[in-house]
């Protein structure tokens, strides 16, 4: 009954832990595509294609079959003499045969290719799959420290509003200020702390659908936030050029693309090899043996006497030479060729839109730095002017809708530095995500 206790209370335990762990993203990327739905899907549809490659392979070795039969009969008859008779017989039979290709126009050779170039299609699709996953789960990720930092700033608001009041309260009860500029703090304070409110939803939101994206529960998740800093300015490459270059090497959409070219070409071999005749074997063993139940002058034979007396052997060979099969093989290949058009103008379709999401990608980094850097001088200049908006308030020579208003330019001036920066980590991500290079650093 203890030791019962004692494990319910580590797991228990554990799933406490595991609900209060903060998920860094690289964890919440490897988690991802670990247990993913759609992953595991796509290796197993690797798992299939590899035994097409076995099926494929077994297409080389014979087809090897043995067989036996049995069969009891009563009536008349001749009997071992030759004399009619009322009697009981039975006879059975036994026999090994086997059947294999010698040439079939190579395709065996084609089909096991084909196999072959699908377990690689399978893998690619698994590698573009994965690359999708693990960009939305940066991307989603990102929105929940933008959330948190939102939050932050909202929060900041909420508390010096709250301070302001107590300030207008002694000011309003001194007679230094009207009733209506109490309201107007008291009113400032209620919308801040709304936006509390509304920013918390918001990263409720946020962490929901990073849950949603890793498929598990939500209740207690939570992420780490990581160390951005201030994030260069500069691009990382010089060029879109430089990253498409870099891209058409290891992508696996080009790959897929180009392996699709490649099935092609071996179909339109599989077609052609119906042009060329095939020759195939046989080979066979068989004996049997007869016993007659009510013969009383001839003695039946020993079973396995009959058995070793009555082996026979064949052995045969097939030729197939194809003459007129009312234009199928010349059609079929006619198909291939034209299919093998379209996977070439398929791979160079996927090549320009690599090259348009790439040179997209690009502009939108580029454009992302500069708002960036606006961002950082704009909210540097309203933090100044803020300072000093709030020195001339507490000596009173400045009144409180005027005060407002510069508050209002920085918590603005703040969150659009906040929307910036993380825009602009995230195009960052996606250049080194079409470049190659890790994007869960």
């Amino acid at each position: 009954m203890k030791t019962k206790i004692l494990v319910l209370a580590g797991l228990m335990l554990s799933l406490s832990t595991f609900s209060q762990k903060k998920w860094t993203l690289k964890e919440c990327v490897d988690y991802a595509l670990e247990n993913n739905i759609t992953v595991k899907q796509n290796k197993l549809n690797i798992d299939l294609a590899k035994k097409d490659v076995e099926i494929a392979e077994g297409n080389f070795l014979p087809n090897l079959n043995a067989s036996s039969s049995g069969t009891f009969s009563s009536g008349l008859s001749q009997d071992r003499t030759g004399i009619l008779r009322n009697t009981q017989n039975f006879n059975s039979s036994f026999g090994l045969s086997g059947v294999g290709s010698i040439f079939n126009g190579f395709r065996n050779r084609n089909t096991k290719n084909l196999a072959e170039l699908n377990v690689k299609g399978s893998e690619l699709d698994l590698n573009i799959i994965e690359n999708d996953i693990s960009l939305n789960i940066v991307n989603t990720y990102l929105n929940v420290l933008f959330a948190k930092e939102n939050l932050a700033v909202a929060r900041t608001q909420a508390e010096i509003s709250t301070k302001q009041i107590e300030r207008a309260k002694a000011q309003f009860e001194a007679g230094a200020i009207p009733k209506g500029d109490l309201l107007n703090v008291e009113s400032t304070a209620a919308n801040d702390n709304q936006n509390v409110i509304i920013q918390e939803n918001t990263l409720n939101i946020a962490l929901l659908r990073l849950a949603q994206f890793l498929q598990i529960s939500n209740e207690g998740f939570d992420v780490d936030t990581i160390a951005i800093g201030s994030p260069s300015a500069a691009l990382l490459y010089d060029s879109a050029d430089e990253v498409y270059t870099k891209a058409l090497t290891y992508r696996p959409e080009i790959g897929r693309a180009m392996l699709n070219v490649e099935n092609a070409d071996l179909n339109i071999e599989l077609e052609k090899g119906n042009y060329l005749p095939s020759l195939s074997y046989s080979l066979g063993a068989g004996t049997s043996y007869f016993h007659q139940f009510n013969n009383i002058i001839v003695p039946n034979d020993n079973f396995f006497s009959q058995i070793n007396d009555r082996i026979r052997y064949n052995a045969g060979l097939s030729l197939n030479i194809p003459i007129f099969n009312r234009f199928q093989t010349k059609n079929r290949v006619a198909k291939s060729r034209i299919n093998k058009m379209n996977t070439e103008l398929a791979l160079e379709n996927q090549k320009l839109q690599l090259q348009q999401e790439i040179e997209q990608a690009f502009l939108d980094a580029k454009a992302a730095a500069k708002t960036y850097e606006a961002a950082n001088i704009s909210l540097a200049a309203q933090k100044e002017a803020f300072k000093n908006a709030q020195v001339s308030y507490n000596y009173g020579t400045m009144t409180q809708f005027d005060f407002d208003q510069v508050r209002n330019r920085l918590v603005n001036a703040e969150s659009t530095m906040i929307r910036s920066k993380y825009d602009y980590i995230f195009r960052t991500k996606v250049l080194k995500f079409y470049y190659g290079e890790s994007i869960v650093d």
